[in-house]
């Protein structure tokens, strides 16, 4: 059976690395009936792009050409389980709240995240993060595509805009008094789970010089308690997005500054940010990551709570306002092929400035002597292209109100919702719940449980599964990727999609990254007492 699957996964996948050799397509059709990339480029003759390298295609051709070996032993690398295990769980990080946190919400128990990546590099980010200024934690999952530049700032900066959006009129004085007195900034955040090693380390001066000019503007307002939380979100999203297409416009005397601007703005993100204060909880979202929260009914019952929409082709409130913010003339072009002009996957995100600028403003950038090549920048305009901007970094905000029978949050990006559904994810979090004994259940009292008992224990024997993951995100990660088209754990299918070499790993799945925060029913039915 391994063997089978490994042969059929690999042979077909090097079908498509020939059609990318040897097509006039930039993008194979034959690879996006499996994992859609959110770029597509449009026919344009043969690809003669030097280096092999085509930055907007979703697929790493340079990589791709590498690896032509048809060898019958390439057919058969497999992963032991231990291997696989050793793979699935190498992202993995938990943490309690309190251990972190000393003012940490009560609200919050623990989390649990992962990722996996399936580009190279890995185009996904998440952070998570506590306020020092104000109350609340922060939980954000990002998306990269056409590389992983924008996704990098994007989850490193967000959280400070919110963070100074939040605060008060009092401590914005404050923060503006250090930095004309040159003493030391009060802290603004308390990382729980940094984004990564940071590339732009020699360069956050300019990010700190356009933070300050945001809360100068706040300051402006005088607003004595600051913007409320959906605000914050809101003006945050839009106003880093408009930072990020700016600092690519201004003149720049640093050469290393301006390639990894220019590389920002012109690759993009989508992301989904959750707010945690107490029994409040606001979710913004822009572009196609998701969040939903699994509930509990008192009679044992699991249910799930969908907190945000995916912007795409597939929303039709999505699609009508696409549709209202373009002239008529526009209502079959705006969206072709299920895709915002005809190549990009999400209506909203952060960057892709090709799809916000005009033509003009685009040309007159790209001739200051940047080496595109060298960058990764594809210069490229879609057809139909007549009155930008058409893609938002403006998020949707839900506000919840948090209840005892709210268990816990799922963050997750694409990568995970392209291949489980809601009720999927939830029930996988809750076997974890029960296997780990957190949410054992009272078979006497509850016996709608019995099933679910029934099927875990069914399920475990018929995998083989003798040591379970301690980490929710690593579950979810484990079935997303070994699930056959029944819906079934298949461990060989696992072994074989995690042996795929990384230049073909894309092809058949996405970056993964997974954060599953679990709340303290106590401490929010105390609260809801107390109101």
């Amino acid at each position: 059976m391994s063997s089978t699957v490994s042969y059929w996964i690999l042979s077909s996948a090097r079908k498509t690395v020939a059609t990318l050799q040897g097509g006039q397509r930039l993008y194979s059709r034959y690879a996006s009936n499996r994992i859609k990339s959110k770029w597509r480029l449009f026919p344009q003759g043969p690809a003669t792009l030097k280096d092999n390298t085509a930055a907007w295609g979703g697929i790493a051709l340079r990589k791709a050409y590498r690896h032509t070996s048809t060898e019958e032993e390439d057919f058969h690398l497999q992963l032991s389980p231990d291997q696989v295990n050793e793979v699935l769980r190498a992202g993995e990080s938990a943490h309690k709240i309190l251990d972190l946190v000393s003012r940490a919400p009560d609200s919050v128990l623990r989390f649990e995240s992962n990722h996996l990546a399936a580009n190279s590099p890995v185009e996904d980010r998440g952070g998570i993060a506590a306020c020092l200024q104000t109350n609340g934690l922060l939980f954000g999952i990002f998306d990269g595509h056409g590389g992983h530049a924008c996704a990098q700032a994007v989850s490193e900066r967000l959280f400070y805009y919110v963070a100074v959006s939040l605060m008060s009129q009092q401590t914005l004085e404050q923060m503006e008094e250090a930095m004309e007195s040159m003493k030391p900034l009060l802290p603004i955040l308390q990382w729980l789970k940094h984004p990564g090693d940071s590339i732009y380390k020699d360069v956050t001066s300019v990010h700190l010089d356009h933070l300050r000019v945001y809360w100068q503007e706040l300051l402006n307002l005088h607003m004595e308690m600051g913007l409320n939380t959906e605000e914050a979100l809101m003006y945050s999203f839009q106003r880093l997005d408009s930072d990020i297409s700016l600092e690519i416009q201004a003149p720049l005397e640093d050469e290393m500054t301006r390639n990894l601007s220019l590389q920002v703005a012109f690759s993009g993100a989508t992301a989904c940010l959750a707010h945690v204060d107490g029994v409040h909880l606001h979710v913004a979202n822009a572009g196609d990551c998701r969040a939903i929260l699994g509930v509990q009914e008192d009679n044992g019952m699991w249910s799930c709570l969908p907190l945000t929409q995916d912007h795409n082709a597939w929303n039709p409130a999505e699609l009508s306002r696409l549709k209202r913010e373009h002239p008529q003339s526009e209502d079959r072009t705006v969206i072709m092929e299920n895709r915002l002009l005809g190549v990009l996957m999400p209506c909203r995100a952060f960057g892709d400035v090709q799809l916000k600028w005009s033509k003009e403003l685009q040309r007159s950038v790209l001739e200051r002597g940047f080496d595109t090549e060298a960058l990764n920048i594809y210069q490229f305009t879609p057809p139909h292209y007549y009155t930008p901007p058409y893609l938002t970094a403006r998020p949707e905000v839900t506000y919840h109100r948090l209840r005892p029978q709210d268990k816990f949050l799922v963050l997750a990006s694409d990568g995970l919702w392209d291949v489980l559904g809601n009720e999927d994810v939830v029930r996988l979090v809750v076997e974890h719940l029960a296997e780990e004994g957190q949410h054992k259940p009272d078979l006497a009292q509850r016996p709608t449980n019995l099933g679910l008992m029934q099927s875990l224990l069914q399920q475990r024997k018929a995998q083989g599964l003798h040591v379970a993951d301690q980490n929710a995100a690593t579950r979810l990660i484990r079935y997303a990727i070994g699930n056959n088209e029944y819906g079934k754990m298949e461990p060989e299918r696992l072994s074989a999609m995690l042996t795929l070499p990384e230049d073909l790993a894309r092809m058949y799945r996405d970056d993964i990254t997974v954060t599953v925060v679990y709340f303290n029913s106590e401490s929010i039915g105390a609260s809801s007492k107390r109101s």
